[in-house]
C-alpha cells in the first residue's frame, strides 16, 4: 500500500473533492481520506443533495394538490407515498457517490476510509476500525473536514424526538407535527418539505426575521409566504428547552413579550446552526491553532500556522456554503502549485432552495445603510413578469441595489421562481462590474423569468420600468 503523497486531502466533501481533484489534474499525487463509508461529506450524503431531493418531491406533489385544476389538469384521488419519497431521495444520494467514486479513479486519487489524526506536521495517522491502523505521510496536508449540527443551551439532541436536519432526511414515516427551533436556511427548507405534505410546522426563531443574515426584505416576503401555506412563525422568541415525552417533543420558549410558553409535537428539529469540526484531528501535535468560536485559523492563502498544512470550508470562517469549500479547495490546490487564485468573498451567492426560492448575492439593504454607502433600490415584483403569470409563480420580487454616480451593482437579491439560477447573472455583472444601465441594456429572452432582473437593474439606474 502506498504511503507517502504530495497532498493528503482529510475529508470528502465538495471542498476536498474539488482540491483533490484540482490536485490531481496539477500533477500531485492525491489521496483522500474519508471517515465513512461513503464520499461526498455532509452536502451530498445528509445535507444539501439529499434536502433538494426532498424539496424538489414535495414541490411537485404541493403544485399537484393546489395549482393542477387551475392548469386543467384533473388529478381524482392525489396520494402521498411517503416511503417512496425517501427511497427517491436515497437513490439521488447513491447516484452522486457513484459519480465522485468515478472521478476519484479517473483522476488517478488513492482514497482512505479512516479516521485521520495527526501525529505531526508531516504525518498523519489514519485508524481504519478498532484493530487496524496506518500512517500517510505527505509535503501538503489540506483539513476539509466540515462541521456538524449545533445546539443552544437546554436543548439536547437526542435523534429520536429532538433531532436534527440528519434525521429529518430520513424519517420512517411522515409525522403530523414538528417544531423547528431557528428560522435560518436549514430551519426554513425543512419547514417547506415537510409543510407541503401536510405536517402542521412551526418555526420559533431567535431573531426578528427569517433568515436573518439575509436582506430583511427577503425574510419579509418569505414570512407572508409561509404564512399563506399554513406555517406558523414565532420570531423574537427565545427556546429555553426541549424535552423528549416519548412519542413527542415539548419545547418551552419565551415569546416576544418574555412571557414563558411551550409547544409540543412529535418531533422537535433543531436548525441553529453548525459548528466547525476538528476533534481528534491531532492539531495539538502541530502548529495548527483554533479560534474563539473553533475554527482553524488560516491566513489569505487559507494557510494554517504550519505552513504545509491548509484549511477550507465550514472548518474555518466564513459563510458554511457548499459552493465556498468547493472554490477554496480549488484555491489551495492552485496555490501550493504556485499560482495566484483568486476569491471574492463578497460575489459568493447564498440561496434559500423553498418554494419560491431566495439568493442574495452582495451587499444587503441593512450593510450599506451601516457602512453609511449611498445606494438607490431597484425592485420589480414577479406579479408584472409575463412568465410568471403564465406559471402562476406570481409571488416574490427582483432586487437590485447600485451606486448612483457609477452605476456599481452593490448587490442583488431574488425571492421568486428559479431564484438560485437568476441569483448567477448578478454574480457576474459584480465580478466584471459591469453597470446597472449595461445590465439593463443587454438582450433578455422574452418571456422569462430573468426579465424581472431587467427590470430591476433598469429602476435602479434612475429609469422607469417597462412593464412586461
Amino acid at each position: 500500500m502506498e504511503t507517502t503523497f504530495d497532498i493528503v486531502v482529510i475529508g470528502s466533501g465538495p471542498g476536498g473533492y474539488a482540491c483533490a481533484i484540482r490536485a490531481s489534474q496539477l500533477g500531485y499525487k492525491t489521496a483522500l481520506i474519508e471517515k465513512y463509508a461513503a464520499l461526498g461529506g455532509t452536502c451530498t450524503n445528509v445535507g444539501c443533495i439529499p434536502a433538494k431531493a426532498l424539496l424538489d418531491s414535495t414541490e411537485h406533489y404541493h403544485t399537484a394538490a393546489t395549482k393542477f385544476k387551475t392548469f386543467g389538469i384533473e388529478t381524482e384521488k392525489l396520494s402521498l407515498d411517503f416511503k417512496q419519497l425517501i427511497k427517491r431521495k436515497t437513490e439521488v444520494i447513491e447516484q452522486n457517490v457513484a459519480g465522485l467514486n468515478y472521478l476519484m479513479n479517473k483522476n488517478k486519487i488513492t482514497v482512505f476510509q479512516g479516521i485521520a489524526s495527526f501525529l505531526n506536521s508531516k504525518e498523519i495517522l489514519v485508524k481504519k476500525n478498532e484493530t487496524e491502523d496506518f500512517k500517510i505521510s505527505a509535503s501538503y496536508f489540506v483539513i476539509a473536514t466540515g462541521s456538524k449540527p449545533a445546539t443552544i443551551p437546554g436543548v439536547t439532541i437526542d435523534k429520536t424526538r429532538i433531532i436534527t436536519s440528519t434525521e429529518a432526511l430520513s424519517l420512517a414515516e411522515k409525522p403530523k407535527s414538528m417544531v423547528i427551533i431557528g428560522g435560518g436556511v436549514i430551519g426554513v427548507e425543512m419547514a417547506s418539505v415537510y409543510a407541503r405534505i401536510g405536517v402542521e410546522v412551526t418555526i420559533i426563531e431567535y431573531a426578528d426575521s427569517l433568515i436573518p443574515t439575509m436582506d430583511k426584505e427577503l425574510g419579509k416576503e418569505l414570512k407572508k409566504l409561509f404564512t399563506k401555506q399554513n406555517i406558523k412563525i414565532l420570531l423574537s422568541h427565545k427556546v429555553q428547552s426541549a424535552q423528549n415525552n416519548g412519542t413527542t417533543a415539548t419545547v418551552k420558549y419565551l415569546d416576544s413579550s418574555n412571557q414563558p410558553q411551550e409547544i409540543t409535537a412529535e418531533f422537535c428539529l433543531v436548525a441553529v446552526g453548525r459548528r466547525p469540526y476538528t476533534e481528534g484531528l491531532g492539531l495539538e501535535n502541530t502548529a495548527v491553532v483554533l479560534d474563539a468560536k473553533g475554527r482553524i485559523t488560516t491566513n489569505e492563502q487559507l494557510c494554517t500556522n504550519q505552513s504545509n498544512i491548509y484549511a477550507i470550508g465550514d472548518v474555518i470562517a466564513g459563510p458554511m456554503l457548499a459552493h465556498k469549500a468547493e472554490e477554496e479547495g480549488v484555491f489551495v490546490a492552485e496555490t501550493i502549485h504556485g499560482q495566484k487564485p483568486h476569491i471574492n468573498y463578497r460575489l459568493i451567492p447564498g440561496v434559500v432552495y423553498t418554494w419560491p426560492e431566495v439568493a442574495s448575492v452582495g451587499y444587503t439593504e441593512e450593510e450599506l445603510k451601516e457602512k453609511n454607502i449611498e445606494y438607490r433600490v431597484g425592485k420589480f415584483p414577479f406579479s408584472a413578469s409575463a412568465r410568471a403569470r403564465a406559471a402562476m409563480e406570481k409571488d416574490g420580487f427582483a432586487k437590485v441595489l447600485s451606486e448612483p454616480k457609477y452605476g456599481e451593482i452593490l448587490g442583488v437579491h431574488v425571492i421568486g421562481p428559479r431564484a438560485a439560477d437568476l441569483v448567477a447573472q448578478g454574480v457576474i455583472g459584480m465580478e466584471y462590474e459591469v453597470t446597472d444601465e449595461d445590465m439593463f441594456r443587454i438582450s433578455y429572452a422574452h418571456p422569462t423569468y430573468s426579465e424581472a432582473l431587467k427590470e430591476a437593474y433598469l429602476i435602479s439606474s434612475g429609469q422607469g420600468a417597462i412593464n412586461i
